[in-house]
Parts: structure tokens; C-alpha cells; sequence
């Protein structure tokens, strides 16, 4: 059924193990799911359907990197393929738009938060959609690596584009992941296809190596053989920075890459690794996603990564030739509380929580937020913003009914008469008022949608629709922005303490989860079993060797990780100098909690405002555990909440 079109456009004869079966139930018209290894071939089981499904092929991807780099494949096959995103200039955008309208486009790439956007919703509505194929999709998870609450949304959206299949695609996926996010799309266990987690190709070594001896351990190891495809994986962009021009002065070239870079030097860099220009990358994990370079012979990890899930997705990226590559790891302990910081970072402080819920009583039966405003006055970071407005829609305190942009405004391309002369009798006088409720600056006119109700009981969606359609067709340029979220509120009189109490342990069982996630990937490291084996296990892999032959472990050298060296202790004296200047710039009294991630020297939306940055004691204590300076501060400033 399939095997001519897998030989004409991808100039295979034959399918790898599960892409087969997975391919098989998709164009048999069900939904599935398929948690294959990194490097084994997942995105075939999309593209292949995809030539051969009547509609387009809707592709949520998590990174723009990932959907440049498929895009680039499927291209080079022949196959038509789009994304929309935000590197796009507006005539790009209508081009593709054009061409999924036109069904030119069979697949159409775009991240997942493009679905908040009312215009695009609009657009899409009116496209017959095959299939809904959510990569990456242990995002929807809670209990996943790399949970982010937009995912959420997705069975919500398939329902209501009314996509008759989809098809999830993960690497890294425990049993309790794969659980969760196939429940969530009502996909048969029959239909979730789990193939051997475990490569043979792939050598682990876990190098105990003290913090200090890190560097030149490194600078050995890529001296061994200087010119093999290397990517060396670092926690923070500054480390990225400072390591790439260190080992330079040692005369080993390397470039760093992270996401502090502008996007265009990024894909420079990305592209020279990728033709060889480049043979070592040191990157943050900013790297790597959609990186689809077949003979990357190490994966080196300089810092410890944030999970084992982590560490799994990033070695996933060596040889996928199937050639020998290695995988390294130059543990020490010194590193965990950085990765702990960025943990105690996104739990929110109980008056954080209480003020969102304040902000919800205080409206009747509807709420409107904007998140970036919501996050700056309650000092909640955004990511777990989402997940705390998630954990309300899940208390049945909010209900999701849609998102906006607040504001529109457009400019004349042509002269405002010949747009309204394109139309006859209501249709006519529909676009009049459309005009004549939207005042002009010197350039800008500005939708007025509430004089457009007041003076024609005009819905906004006929509103938004019809401007859409006259920049379609270019006769104007169109802007949005201030992107409003619309909850109704299902129940009003609910007990703000004791909900902001339930809502917050909800956040330190996550906190719980994620600690424990690193101790975990810590005792991995230190495994007195076969490495490869441990780790297959971890994934639902019960049929990799008991004993690999290819890992640190089975040649005998299990490791012990060096703790980190105790830092002196502060004095009190020391610690008011520092934490007097921030606790008096702040608006309102802080917590000894938000105290302490300006002394670890996180980012907050309170750290931003008040400027910690540019203060004395902002990052001072980031090698101190969270807990340890938390209690110090506690017993210092006894009036401050925890």
C-alpha cells in the first residue's frame, strides 16, 4: 500500500523495525503513538503517511530549529512542505498560507503556541486536516522532562479542527509518561508502538573528574582524536562562551552555541557544524533538537545534564550512522545546585498564588489576563504561571473559552473606497463601519471593537475574519499584539487560603519530582550495573544485555562521583549587606524564598523589575543549596514569609 511511494520519494526499500506498524495503523485511519529511540527514525512515521492522506498534515514541533531541519528533508524529497513562525516576514507567511488554502502544502509546521493565535485558528479551521501529529509529545505530561502546559490544550484543539487521527511521537518516555499523554488522546494500548531503547553503537563512560581537573580532562579527551564531529553540552550560556574561547587559546577550535545568541548567527553556526566546517560545538541544550547530522562520533557532557531523560535525548544524537561514537560524562557533584536553583526557581510563593486568585475573584464571570502583565505583578515565572493556571482549569475554578489579541491595527495599502467598493448591500456596509470605528493616528488605524458592538452589534470574530482577509489580499498591513487569554469562571466563592495552600503543595510535589529526577540521574552515574541496561530499563526497554560490553561499568570502572567542596559559610553580616538594598527596592515586602533566588542569582520577574542584576548580591550564594541559604535568610529576617 505504501512501499511505492517509501521507494519514489525517500528511495527506501524497506521499513525499520516498528515504523511498519505504526505506519501501517496510521493509514488504516487510527491513531497512534510511537516511542522510538532518538536517531531511529520516528519522523517517517508522518512523513510517509502524509503523501498519501488526502487533507493536509498538521505537525506541532516544539523548536524551529526541529522544524528547519524536517522541513529541509522533506524538501529534499520532493515532498510540499511549510512552517509558520515567527522568523517569518508577513509576505512569507501569507505565501504559505496561500499554499495550504490552495492544498499545494501537505505538511504544515507550526509550535504549538501558534494555536493561541486567533487569526491562525481562524485560517486553519477552514483547512481539511488528515492528521494531528504532536512531536515531542512527552511535553503533555506532567510527569514527563520537559512538561509545558500549552500541550494541554492539543485534545482540545483536535476536537474542535475535528482531526479524525493522531499520532504521538517521543523518545524519551517512562511507562508513566506514555500512560498519561495517550490517555489524554484516547489512543488503544494496541496502537502505542515501544521499540528497543537500547544502541549498540553507543559507548558510555562516566569519568569521575573533580571540578577543577574538568577543563583539561575535556582538553585531553577531544585531543584524542581532534577532528571527530563533537558536541560538548554545558548548563549555562556563559560557560558555553567562556569554554569555546578557552579551549581555542589552547589551540583547539570550537564554537559555542545558546539561545542568548540572535537566531541568524545560531543558524550559522548550526549550519557549519553540520557541512563540517565546524567539528566541536559547545552548547547549551539550546542544541540539538532537530540536529539531524548522522555522524556525530561524541556527545560529551561537560556539566551534568538536568535528567536522565535529558542525558538520554542528548547522547541520542551520536551515530546514528550506526557507527561506534562515545558518550561522556565528566561528573562531579559540583554542578547540582545549579540545576536544584533552576528547580526552587519555578515554585511559586504562596502570596504569588494567592494574588492570582484574588485576581480571579475579583472578576464576576469572566477574566481576562494578559500572562506577561499577570506574571510581572504576581512574580511568578511564566512557564509555571501556565502550569498554575492549568492546576485551576484541573480544580474546575477556571474554564479556558479562548484567546485574542486585545489590540488590532492596520495601515491602507490601497485607498480605503476600493476595499469598501469590493463589496455589495450588508457586506458593504459591514466594512463602512469597519472603518468608520477604527480612528487613524498618522498611519495606524486601530480597531475599536466595542464601538463596532455599540454601533452595529458587530462580533468581534466577524470583525477579526474580515480584516484577515483584506491583509490576505494585501489592500492592508495588519498587526496584533497584547495577546489576552478569556477564562470563564466556574466557581466564584471558593476559600483563597485554603486553596492557595492545596495549589501550593501541588508545586512542591513537582519540586519533590524534579529533585528527585536529579538524584536519580546521580545514582545512574554511579551504577554498579551495565549502564546501557540500567538505562534501557528506565525507558521500558526490558530486552537490552545484562551486560553491554560497551560502557564504563562492564570494563570495570564503575565510578563514585567527587562531592562538592563545602563553600564557607557567610556571615549575617555579610548577607544584610547584600540582601538590605534588594528587600528595600522591592514593591512590597518579599518572601525569605524570592530573597534567596536573587542571592542564587536566578531570574524572576521581581529580580527584573527591581534590577538585581545591577546589585551586589545578585548570584553570590548560587553554588550554597537553596535550602541552606533559604533558612539563613529565614533566621535573619524571622518578619518574611518563607
Amino acid at each position: 500500500m505504501y512501499h511505492q511511494t517509501l521507494k519514489q520519494y525517500f528511495g527506501f526499500d524497506a521499513l525499520r523495525p516498528g515504523q511498519e506498524d505504526v505506519i501501517t495503523k496510521v493509514l488504516n485511519g487510527q491513531s497512534a503513538a510511537a516511542i522510538f529511540p532518538t536517531g531511529s527514525g520516528k519522523s517517517l512515521c508522518y512523513q510517509l503517511p502524509a503523501v498519501q492522506l488526502p487533507n493536509l498534515t498538521l505537525v506541532i514541533s516544539p523548536l524551529l530549529a526541529l522544524m528547519k531541519d524536517q522541513l529541509d528533508f522533506l524538501h529534499s524529497k520532493g515532498i510540499p512542505a511549510a512552517s509558520i513562525d515567527s522568523s517569518q516576514t508577513w509576505d512569507q507567511t501569507q505565501q504559505v498560507m496561500q499554499g495550504v488554502r490552495s492544498c499545494e502544502i501537505k505538511v504544515l509546521m507550526i509550535s504549538v503556541e501558534r494555536l493561541n493565535n486567533e487569526r491562525f485558528r481562524h485560517f486553519i479551521s477552514q483547512v481539511p486536516i488528515s492528521l494531528l501529529v504532536v512531536d515531542e509529545a512527552h511535553c503533555i505530561s506532567e510527569w514527563g522532562h520537559n512538561f509545558r502546559p500549552d500541550y494541554l490544550k492539543l485534545p482540545q484543539y483536535r476536537q474542535a479542527l475535528n482531526i479524525p487521527q493522531v499520532l504521538l511521537l517521543t523518545a524519551t518516555a517512562t511507562p508513566a509518561v506514555i500512560e498519561d499523554m495517550s490517555n489524554k488522546f484516547a489512543i488503544d494500548t494496541s496502537n502505542i508502538v515501544v521499540t528497543g531503547f537500547y544502541r549498540a553503537n553507543l559507548d558510555l563512560t562516566i569519568t569521575a573528574t573533580a571540578e577543577p581537573e574538568t577543563r583539561e580532562t575535556l582538553l585531553s579527551t577531544v585531543a584524542q582524536a581532534p577532528d571527530q564531529p563533537t558536541i560538548v553540552y554545558v548548563t549555562l550560556q556563559k560557560t558555553a562562551e567562556e569554554l569555546a574561547q578557552w579551549l581555542g587559546q589552547q589551540g583547539y577550535q570550537a564554537q559555542a552555541y545558546h539561545a542568548g545568541m540572535d537566531s541568524e548567527q545560531r543558524q550559522a553556526i548550526q549550519q557549519d557544524f553540520m557541512s563540517g566546517r565546524h567539528r566541536c560545538i559547545i552548547a547549551t541544550i539550546a542544541f540539538g533538537m532537530g540536529i539531524d547530522k548522522s555522524d556525530i562520533r561524541r556527545v560529551i557532557h561537560f556539566d551534568l545534564p538536568k535528567s536522565i531523560e535529558n542525558y538520554s535525548q542528548e547522547i541520542g544524537r551520536a551515530g546514528r550512522d550506526g557507527d561506534k561514537s562515545d558518550c561522556i560524562v565528566l561528573a562531579n557533584k559540583s554542578g547540582v545546585n545549579v540545576l536544584e536553583n533552576f528547580v526552587y526557581g519555578d515554585t511559586p510563593d504562596k502570596s504569588a498564588i494567592a494574588y492570582v486568585l484574588q485576581q480571579i475573584q475579583a472578576n464576576p464571570q469572566q477574566w481576562e489576563v494578559m500572562l506577561s502583565r499577570l506574571s510581572k505583578d504576581s512574580n511568578i515565572r511564566l512557564l509555571p504561571l501556565k502550569t498554575l493556571l492549568v492546576y485551576l482549569e484541573m480544580a474546575q475554578i477556571i474554564e479556558p473559552q479562548y484567546t485574542y489579541f486585545a489590540d488590532y491595527r492596520f495601515k491602507l495599502n490601497v485607498e480605503q473606497d476600493f476595499i469598501v467598493n469590493q463589496f455589495q448591500g450588508e457586506r458593504r456596509h459591514f466594512v463602512s463601519t469597519i472603518f468608520a470605528c477604527s480612528p487613524k493616528a498618522r498611519t495606524w488605524h486601530t480597531v475599536d471593537f466595542d464601538a463596532l458592538w455599540q454601533s452595529a452589534q458587530t462580533e468581534r470574530k466577524r470583525v477579526v475574519a474580515a480584516i484577515d482577509y483584506f491583509n490576505e489580499k494585501g489592500w492592508i498591513t495588519l498587526e496584533s499584539k497584547q495577546m489576552t487569554d478569556v477564562y470563564r469562571i466556574c466557581q466564584h466563592q471558593f476559600d483563597i487560603q485554603a486553596q492557595t495552600e492545596h495549589l501550593y503543595q501541588l508545586f512542591k510535589a513537582k519540586e519533590d519530582s524534579e529533585i528527585n529526577r536529579l538524584a536519580n540521574m546521580l545514582g545512574f552515574f554511579e551504577s554498579k550495573a551495565c549502564l546501557s541496561h540500567t538505562l534501557a530499563n528506565y525507558f521500558a526497554d526490558h530486552h537490552a544485555p545484562a551486560n553491554c560490553g560497551h560502557c564504563s561499568v562492564c570494563r570495570g570502572n564503575p565510578v563514585t562521583l567527587p562531592a562538592d567542596a563545602t563553600p564557607p559559610a557567610t556571615s549575617d553580616n555579610v548577607l544584610k549587606a547584600w540582601c538590605d538594598p534588594f528587600i528595600a527596592a522591592c514593591p512590597t515586602t518579599p518572601s525569605a524564598a524570592a530573597v534567596t533566588r536573587y542571592l542564587c542569582g536566578m531570574t524572576s520577574p521581581l529580580n527584573t523589575q527591581v534590577k538585581a542584576r545591577q546589585m551586589n548580591g545578585f548570584g553570590q550564594l548560587e553554588h550554597v543549596p537553596f535550602g541552606q541559604t533559604r533558612q539563613q535568610v529565614a533566621n535573619l529576617y524571622p518578619n518574611l514569609d518563607i
